[in-house]
């Protein structure tokens, strides 16, 4: 397996740029849109990024999102984004109607959600329900548990098993897809687990979601894996890491991230989902990562 020292050095090292700085005067616990986010969004609005459509994982603003979805989702457009990935099928306290309503009202699209790896017919049926009813056309295994992956033979069941859930989903207009964290890379009997897995999954029915992050911090290498798997990533998780292995919003840490997506069409990549799993400000942080992806050069 490449090292994590290889695979930093491989993305760019420690020539990555100069921390994002955070916007002055923002709250987030709700309010108007700071004015440095206002301009960002008039100066670079939704589709001149070359990585568009730029979205959001709404784990980012799980806080946010708890009693202030609309709010939260016009905050988002606001910025300048124009996807968001709903986490595990929540969707606070309202109906999928309700939730492409106000995707609507707010001109966003979600082209995805995260879902648990249930597999239990009336639980799966109603996920896909719920999906089609929002307008996504993706559902995503967020993670699985340690006895669908505590061996090669346990990784090579779970590939069968998400197969055939690949075959429900395309059977109900929509694709299903994987996502990834770093326990997927380590070697079991001299192999990558998640190789096998790929090996082992239909890559017609059983797509990539690949966290670039966790990938990374796993000991992988994001672009061999586009080289080994070209067309099947067709969204990814962007966000950026230190050279120590922190999380950090996207331009603030060491990835090289024009290095990365010179390879967009090689991966397959459709839709770029901005995330941090523990940000200090919510909305700071995906403003914070929009300033740099919109301002990107490819």
């Amino acid at each position: 397996m490449v090292s994590r020292r290889e695979v930093l050095r491989r993305m760019g090292g420690l020539a990555a740029g100069a921390a994002v700085m955070g916007c002055s005067g923002e709250t987030d616990s709700g309010g108007a849109i700071s004015a440095e986010a206002s301009m960002t969004a008039a100066s670079s609005g939704p589709g001149t990024t070359p990585l568009a459509p730029l979205g959001v994982q709404l784990y980012t603003l799980r806080s946010e999102m708890e009693g202030r979805v609309e709010q939260t989702l016009e905050r988002v457009a606001a910025i300048g984004y124009q996807e968001v990935e709903f986490v595990r099928s929540q969707y606070f306290g309202h109906s999928p109607t309700e939730i492409r309503e106000m995707l609507a009202r707010t001109g966003l699209r979600s082209p995805a959600s995260h879902i648990t790896p249930s597999f239990e017919t009336d639980a799966w049926a109603r996920i896909l329900d719920d999906a089609n009813e929002v307008g996504q056309e993706y559902v995503v295994v967020a993670s699985i548990p340690l006895d669908m992956r505590a061996s090669l033979d346990d990784w090579r069941r779970t590939a069968e098993l998400m197969t055939s859930a690949g075959e429900r989903a395309r059977a109900a207009g929509l694709r299903y897809a994987y996502h990834n964290h770093d326990f997927e890379f380590v070697e079991m009997d001299g192999r990558v687990a998640f190789d096998v897995f790929c090996e082992e999954s239909d890559p017609e029915l059983v797509q990539i979601e690949l966290d670039l992050f966790w990938i990374i911090h796993g000991g992988g290498d994001p672009v061999a894996f586009f080289d080994r798997w070209p067309g099947r990533v067709p969204l990814v998780h962007v966000k950026d890491r230190t050279a120590a292995g922190e999380m950090v919003d996207v331009g603030a840490g060491v990835i090289d991230w024009p290095g990365l997506f010179r390879h967009i069409d090689h991966a397959g990549m459709k839709h770029f989902l901005v995330e941090h799993d523990r940000p200090d400000g919510p909305f700071r942080s995906i403003e914070a990562s929009y300033r740099y992806l919109s301002a990107l050069e490819v």
